[in-house]
């Protein structure tokens, strides 16, 4: 199963979503940075990013954005090939 890292924040809704839909795809472990209790690492997801909002959702090194990111590629078939590398 693929390393799946998310920033992201106790109060975002989008946040919960893409937890959500990683979940039902059989994600078990979530690596999450939490960009509210750790405001530092807010200006490091914007310099990776180039984003400011949340939640920045990485699978293995590849940047899959936000959860409308994560959800159009679900729909286009191609979050389950990511996630079984």
């Amino acid at each position: 199963m693929a390393n799946i890292t998310m920033y992201s924040t106790a109060v975002c809704p989008y946040c919960i979503n893409a937890e959500r839909l990683l979940t039902s795809k059989g994600v078990s472990q979530i690596n999450k940075i939490r960009i509210d209790l750790q405001p530092e690492k807010r200006d490091e997801m914007m310099q990776k990013t180039g984003r400011r909002t949340v939640p920045q959702i990485y699978i293995d090194d590849v940047h899959v954005g936000g959860f409308d990111d994560l959800r159009a590629l679900d729909l286009a078939g191609g979050l389950d090939p990511l996630l079984a590398k």
